[in-house]
């Protein structure tokens, strides 16, 4: 009987949904670190005495966000705590730190993208299925791409994405403090946007443009490295 239910099992199938699990894991897990952080740089503790400093998934995740990062590849993590006051500007300091966090995703996705082309530039061929160079390879293409994702969903001007926070540093006060205040219903709205599948066209068409921005730079610097040798 169990030898019969570990046959039926598809477990290439298998590793490579749990890869992509690692992979959001990772994405979630830097760009929530990297918010803390900037705040952190900026004077606010918040974060570090919330634990939100920390590389263990457990202080950052958020159960509904982490289900779109599976599903569809966009998707956020509990929001880090942040008190302005501690900004010597407070809306410029909260531009950064939310910044921070797309930010810093790009730059994992690039990373990732300069590691695939190096493995393409050392083989020449796409590693053949089934073996181990190709389940890292299908890994770094599932970071990038979900990294990518993850950037450019947040960088949305809809609260309480951080693209509403780095659009509301060129606010005035007043409507910049009613954003503020409102921004918790933005969610709810934000759900119905996406359901209705408003943004799937130009969320899909941004990730594309990134996809070949970074293929681009990345084949550059690849050329550029062997000319260096």
């Amino acid at each position: 009987m169990p030898s019969s239910f570990a046959s039926a099992i598809n477990w290439t199938d298998l590793f490579s949904f749990l890869l992509r699990i690692v992979a959001i894991l990772i994405c979630l897990v830097i760009h929530e670190v990297s918010h803390g952080f900037a705040a952190y740089k900026l004077g606010d503790p918040t974060a570090k005495q919330s634990h939100r400093l920390s590389l263990n998934p457990i202080h950052h995740l958020d159960p509904f966000g982490l289900l779109m990062m599976v599903v569809v590849g966009f998707g956020w993590a509990k929001p880090v705590p942040v008190d302005p006051r501690y900004f010597k500007k407070p809306k410029s300091g909260m531009a950064i730190t939310a910044l921070a966090g797309p930010l810093s995703n790009f730059v994992l996705a690039f990373l990732a993208a300069l590691l695939l082309n190096f493995i393409f530039g050392m083989t020449g061929v796409l590693p053949v299925s089934g073996n181990g160079i190709a389940m890292f390879v299908d890994f770094l293409y599932m970071l990038m791409s979900l990294s990518i994702g993850l950037g450019i969903f947040n960088l949305i001007p809809f609260p309480p994405l951080d693209g509403s926070k780095i659009l509301a540093m060129f606010l005035p006060d007043r409507a910049y403090n009613f954003a503020m205040r409102y921004e918790q219903y933005g969610m709810i709205l934000l759900m119905l946007v996406l359901w209705l599948g408003w943004l799937d066209v130009p969320l899909f068409a941004a990730r594309r443009w990134m996809f070949d921005l970074f293929g681009t730079m990345t084949s550059f610097a690849q050329q550029f490295a062997m000319m260096l040798r």
